[in-house]
């Protein structure tokens, strides 16, 4: 891969590119995860996670350019972490490398995924990354990998 991966605070100007690529239909069929309006979008990224200084984030660029995101956030007493990249930026090894560089940064341990059990490239993305399977969790009617990184 001869991209230049980096992290970088989100800016404004960042939520239009992320709003576009959660409404990839591919994107949301594999994760299981749904689209959000535009409002809901840019009210819950304005709430949830620009808005909580718990949440940490970071918009992942290729070559400069904004090619999805990288959080991690409190669900109870669990710190989860997830991602979402543009589809042009997938099987490029970038999910590999932004994942790297995020949990240097990200100290906190144990660390929570659960991507959907039929995303296996989220899986091995995890997996790669040492997160170990610790069971399946049921969101809405799709099975879930619940993975943990402990160190």
């Amino acid at each position: 891969m001869d991209a230049d991966v980096r992290l970088r605070d989100v800016t404004e100007a960042d939520l239009e590119t992320l709003y576009e690529q959660q409404l990839d239909a591919e994107a949301v069929r594999r994760s299981r995860f749904p689209s959000r309006e535009r409002e809901a979008f840019m009210t819950h990224w304005a709430t949830k996670i620009l808005g909580d200084s718990t949440v940490f984030v970071r918009t992942v660029t290729v070559d400069g350019e904004p090619a999805g995101s990288i959080v991690a956030w409190w669900e109870g007493q669990r710190r989860y972490i997830g991602y979402w990249f543009g589809r042009s930026y997938w099987g490029r090894g970038i999910g590999t490398r932004a994942l790297f560089l995020f949990l240097r940064a990200e100290k906190n341990r144990p660390l929570y995924a659960d991507p959907f059990i039929g995303n296996t490239a989220s899986v091995r993305l995890l997996e790669r990354h040492g997160f170990q399977h610790a069971g399946t969790v049921r969101h809405g009617e799709n099975d879930h990998a619940l993975l943990v990184l402990d160190a």
